[in-house]
């Protein structure tokens, strides 16, 4: 736990140690630029000077360009330490913001180790390897429960045998209900002959009735 919070504390003290650095070496670039434009104004009021004395006092005008000189030679120094400072808070900050970067990566590496857990990839392949088992057998259970209608293995001549004989069972107890046809016998008959022509008769109107009730079940 104190090696954690020292871990803690020394990485505030370094980001703060970094700020502290690039605000240190702003305010130097500032100052330096003042001193830059202060400066360069006094070469320009020198070089005024030396032009306006360089006719009617010489003296005057060469003690100008020297001081001009003098003052230029300190401007290169300070743009010189101007151009390294602006060096070197370039450098911090780039510091930085990689010490950032890498915090936040190192953050997100935490988290994914901790999401993972105990997590690896002999049980990755497992697992996928269960899912697609799984899939497999919930597909083969589908297909067996969808296969076929309940009762699709009986025998269809067997029901065919069955319809046909509730068929004629329609046909005989609609029969027991009608009417015999009238029969028209010739003139002169023996009543034998009459009796077994109308046997003959009733039995042919009998089938004829048959068939028509048949047709019209058909229908």
């Amino acid at each position: 736990m104190a090696g954690w919070m020292g871990s803690l504390w020394g990485r505030k003290d370094t980001q703060q140690v970094s700020r502290d650095a690039i605000v240190g070496l702003r305010q130097q670039l500032q100052m330096i630029e003042k001193k830059e434009e202060y400066t360069q104004k006094k070469v320009e009021e020198e070089l005024v000077k030396a032009k306006a004395n360089a006719v009617t006092n010489k003296t005057a005008s060469l003690a100008a360009l020297k001081r001009k000189k003098m003052l230029e030679n300190e401007l290169e120094k300070l743009q010189g330490a101007r151009f390294q400072l602006e060096m070197n808070v370039n450098t911090l900050e780039s510091a930085k913001m990689n010490q950032e970067t890498m915090a936040a990566m190192k953050k997100a590496a935490d988290a994914l180790k901790h999401i993972h857990g105990n997590l690896t990839i002999d049980k990755v392949d497992k697992t996928m390897a269960d899912i697609q088992e799984q899939t497999q057998l919930a597909i083969e259970i589908q297909d067996q429960i969808s296969s076929g209608p309940i009762g699709a293995d009986l025998d269809e001549d067997e029901l065919k045998k069955e319809l046909e004989d509730l068929e004629q069972d329609q046909l005989n107890d609609m029969l027991k209900g009608a009417e015999p046809a009238p029969i028209h016998l010739p003139p002169g008959p023996t009543k034998a002959i009459e009796g077994r022509f109308m046997v003959n008769t009733a039995e042919m109107d009998e089938d004829a009735m048959l068939k028509q009730l048949q047709a019209e079940l058909a229908m």
